[in-house]
């Protein structure tokens, strides 16, 4: 099923949802430029007879494509159950059930997600329009809408970062925000600085973490939605369990069988707990496995820079990559997006004055001198691929290329 952001299309998404999750034929919500050839455009629940069973008795009810930020990108298929269990277990995390506002692609997990949390919760969602994009003053008009439409209860929203950030800069999308019991902002890792202004303002901001293979996210503000268990394996790589996990990837049993083994989910990504054994612990995600910058001999986390970097004044967001070198293997080179476009070098090759100014200390301080970055380099925007996710590819692309 096409979802192009436009009410019309998500309207027909929800109500194909809703049959799904009462035992209907199983949705496949794509963008337009993703149709898959396999999948006839004119089926309103697309897949056809047959192809959405994993195993016998337990039909998928959602298949969503991953990014493919690992190679090509997967079918995931998501059960009902798993669906449900997610929306459960959100809803008795962020205080029960509530009107949700959808201003996610309703063809990525995140979206998907809100409506079926919308679904359960007995109201559909109020919606976003997302055909041109993301607007701060659309947000706010939605969020206007909902409030009158339904007014009373508990409300919530989900967002990337990169929403998040051009809510704050708009004074009326900002006190609609502030209005949302609970706003999830995941996709990506959340800068530091993003967050603090976002509470700062009042916005009732939690963090997730968690991909198509999870129902969306499952580890909130660093800690397991109830029913989900994490655990850490060799070199820190993240495994996850419990009734949130899909079923597998639609046509690729090899895919299924080397990813989801007894019960686990083994995911791409390497965390670590902070405070462990203090009762307290929470979830660290360092970043993905094969993004890791062999430098030198020295292990690089490009998260972990990004952090340390969009932690200093005047850098909005930062993109860390590992470039091949012929004397150290790799370097780390790094992209800037600041909040002030006028404090870059005249070429972008690497901010200026106050910005510049202890950028390199603050990375050696914290994680040493390998992780500084040996190149930088000024964007105006990050490319971004799925929903709010660096895509790093395409800067380590761009920074090769200018070597050239």
């Amino acid at each position: 099923m096409v979802s192009d952001g436009s009410p019309e299309s998500t309207g027909r998404l929800i109500r194909a949802l809703e049959a799904a999750l009462a035992g209907g034929p199983a949705v496949l919500p794509v963008a337009p430029t993703d149709q898959p050839a396999d999948v006839p455009t004119d089926q309103p629940a697309d897949l056809p007879p047959g192809r959405s069973e994993p195993e016998p008795g337990r039909p998928a009810a959602l298949v969503v494509r991953t990014s493919g930020s690992t190679g090509e990108p997967r079918r995931v298929l998501l059960a009902a159950a798993a669906l449900r269990a997610s929306a459960t277990a959100t809803h008795q995390r962020l205080g029960g059930p509530g009107r949700w506002l959808l201003a996610l692609p309703a063809h990525h997990v995140a979206g998907a997600q809100v409506i079926v949390r919308a679904l359960l919760a007995g109201h559909p969602p109020a919606l976003l329009d997302t055909r041109t994009g993301f607007r701060p003053d659309g947000f706010a008009d939605a969020a206007a809408e909902l409030s009158g439409r339904l007014p009373g209860g508990r409300r919530y929203t989900s967002l990337v970062p990169t929403q998040l950030h051009r809510v704050l800069a708009d004074p009326r999308a900002t006190e609609a925000l502030c209005g949302f019991d609970a706003v999830l902002v995941g996709g990506a890792a959340t800068p530091a600085t993003l967050l603090d202004a976002a509470r700062a303002a009042g916005v009732s901001a939690v963090t997730t973490y968690g991909m198509s293979e999870t129902a969306g996210g499952c580890v909130y503000d660093g800690r397991p939605l109830d029913g989900v268990r994490v655990r850490l394996g060799p070199q820190g790589r993240i495994d996850l369990a419990g009734p949130t996990l899909a079923d597998g990837y639609l046509g690729d049993p090899a895919g299924t069988a080397s990813a989801f083994v007894d019960g686990w989910f083994r995911t791409s990504d390497l965390g670590r707990w902070s405070n462990p054994g203090n009762g307290g612990a929470r979830l660290v995600v360092l970043g993905r496995a094969d993004d890791v910058v062999t430098t030198g001999g020295e292990s690089v986390h490009p998260a972990a820079v990004e952090r340390v970097l969009t932690a200093r004044p005047g850098v909005r967001a930062a993109c860390v990559v590992g470039l091949s070198d012929p004397e150290w293997g790799q370097i780390v080179a790094a992209v800037l997006v600041l909040d002030d476009p006028g404090a870059a070098a005249p070429d972008g090759a690497a901010p200026v004055g106050p910005v510049l100014d202890g950028l390199a200390d603050a990375v050696r301080a914290e994680l040493g001198g390998p992780s500084v970055p040996r190149r930088l380099r000024v964007l105006a925007e990050l490319p971004l691929r799925g929903v709010g996710k660096p895509d790093r590819a395409a800067v380590a692309a761009l920074l090769t290329a200018e070597t050239r």
